[in-house]
């Protein structure tokens, strides 16, 4: 076996199948749960061996692209691009900015918002279903302290909770901190929080108008015809029509065009006049 796809095969494999037990082996330590010792020492061992086997594969590939000219940078980033799938990169850096987004949050701060610019909330509609979904998991959280009677089970979800409570609140902030951005010469940054993140150039423009619908379905929903919604709290108030097809991102990675977006402003007629009468 070398470096090559093979290789990459077999550290993504050998990964795929460690990382879940090793997660849930944490899980029963963080909540007392001591299991026997061979079975510690044996995972342990396991995990060693995996570790040096993406380290092995991650130098080999690393080389490869020094050799073929790549600075360091470059070929470090070509590197975890082979060999970490794009789901679990967007998922893990999805987690980071939102995280992130919380202490952006709590200093009143926003991101990517230049002097100049006009910002623009969308979580009107959302924000009292997501206060209401932390207080759910409060409550879950509560219940299950006194519904439970093995405190080692009891500690294991008491951390699964928290952490529950943690990445709601890391969602909403991401989604304050983060407004849909108009620039002073007419360019348009749509945003949902970390998941979502489309500019629009002002020569793309084709219209843009107030538009108030009510939509169903996901929060990214791409018809047949190119027509892209961005839907908060099942509603949308502004559509933008494009006079060329443009690429966006899925939050896991896949790229689409798209040559109407229909998305959602808290006070949609003041971003419409921003990019019809752009500074």
């Amino acid at each position: 076996m070398n470096g090559g796809p093979r290789g990459v095969r077999v550290a993504r494999v050998a990964a795929a199948a460690v990382l879940p037990g090793e997660l849930a082996l944490t899980v029963c330590l963080v909540a007392g749960a001591r299991p026997p010792g061979w079975v510690l020492a044996g995972a342990e061992a396991l995990v060693l061996v995996v570790l040096l086997l993406e380290a092995w594969v991650l130098r080999s590939l690393y080389v490869t692209a020094r050799a073929r000219g790549a600075d360091r940078k470059a070929a470090w980033q070509a590197t975890v691009r082979e060999v970490v799938p794009v789901t679990v990169r967007r998922l893990i850096l999805h987690e980071l900015r939102a995280l992130a987004s919380l202490g952006r949050w709590v200093r009143r701060g926003t991101h990517g918002v230049r002097p100049g610019d006009l910002t623009a909330a969308y979580t009107g509609p959302q924000t009292a279903m997501m206060y209401g979904l932390l207080f759910v998991s409060v409550v879950e959280t509560v219940g299950l302290a006194f519904l439970i009677p093995w405190p080692a089970v009891h500690r294991g979800l008491l951390v699964l909770d928290l952490y529950g409570v943690v990445l709601v609140l890391a969602l909403h902030a991401a989604c304050v901190t983060r407004p849909h951005v108009v620039r002073p010469d007419g360019s348009l940054r749509i945003r949902y929080g970390a998941l979502f993140d489309l500019a629009v150039p002002p020569d793309a423009v084709a219209s843009v108008r107030v538009d108030r619908r009510y939509p169903e379905g996901r929060l990214i929903a791409l018809s047949e015809d190119g027509v892209l919604d961005l839907i908060v709290g099942s509603q949308t108030s502004v559509t933008l029509q494009l006079n060329r097809p443009l690429p966006f991102t899925r939050p896991l990675g896949r790229t689409e065009e798209a040559h109407t977006i229909r998305f959602h402003a808290d006070d949609p007629r003041a971003l419409v006049s921003a990019l019809r009468q752009p500074a």
